[in-house]
């Protein structure tokens, strides 16, 4: 097993073994049954992926390429266009949230867009690389006041730049307000943000260095709990 391998095992087994049931929860299931949750709060992880501990599961199949797809139509395409995503990356998780224009709203790639997130962030490690203020927050509250499908799970990346004597890395923190632990946070989530920092340390010819993963609330829905076990 490789090191995100043992971390899925050892944060699941904490959520099946000390996780709390939510009372009301806000989503459901198709059948318009609760969706009831076991959760735990302020759950972290930590990969250096310049030591090769790049965080893809290899306990489960894990949709490698459409995790990358995603994160290119965030942050490179600054789109919210479910017909770009399914043409372009053959993605259509989204479509069970698409408003009446087939787009997700005033969210993820819309806010990068409308905010000019992603040039301000290069523009910023560019001009001042040891600066401490390269960060990307996609919670914009002003934004949520237009129609949006879903607020953001992973809402902030803080980027730092650090000197070694064998060159200079981009280290990345990623911050998640609440994550589905099986199907997206342990898998997608992950992998998604490695790339996206792999991506912005080519882009300055720096090494990709630590990834750290921050989240508020890990869950796991009810009727998940016999496949987490």
């Amino acid at each position: 097993m490789n090191k995100i391998d043992r971390e899925f095992k050892r944060i699941t087994k904490q959520i099946l073994s000390k996780g709390r049931m939510d009372k009301n929860p806000r989503p459901k299931y198709q059948d318009g049954t609760p969706a009831y949750t076991f959760s735990i709060n302020h759950v972290t992880m930590s990969f250096d992926l310049s030591n090769g501990e790049f965080p893809i599961l290899t306990l489960r199949p894990i949709p490698f390429k459409s995790s990358i797809g995603e994160i290119l139509w965030i942050y490179q395409d600054a789109s919210n266009d479910l017909n770009l995503l399914q043409d372009k990356y053959n993605i259509s998780w989204w479509n069970n949230w698409a408003l009446p224009d087939n787009t997700i709203g005033a969210c993820y790639g819309e806010t990068v867009r409308r905010h000019n997130l992603m040039h301000d962030l290069l523009d910023g490690i560019k001009a001042d690389p040891d600066g401490r203020r390269h960060v990307i927050n996609l919670w914009q509250v002003d934004d949520f006041k237009d129609p949006h499908a879903l607020k953001p799970c992973c809402y902030q990346t803080v980027w730092n730049v650090r000197h070694e004597d064998d060159g200079d890395y981009l280290d990345m923190c990623m911050f998640q307000r609440s994550c589905d632990w099986l199907v997206a946070a342990s898998a997608a989530n992950q992998v998604q943000y490695a790339t996206f920092l792999c991506m912005v340390a080519h882009h300055f010819g720096y090494k990709p260095g630590k990834y750290t993963w921050y989240a508020a609330n890990v869950q796991i829905y009810n009727r998940h709990i016999n496949q987490a076990n």
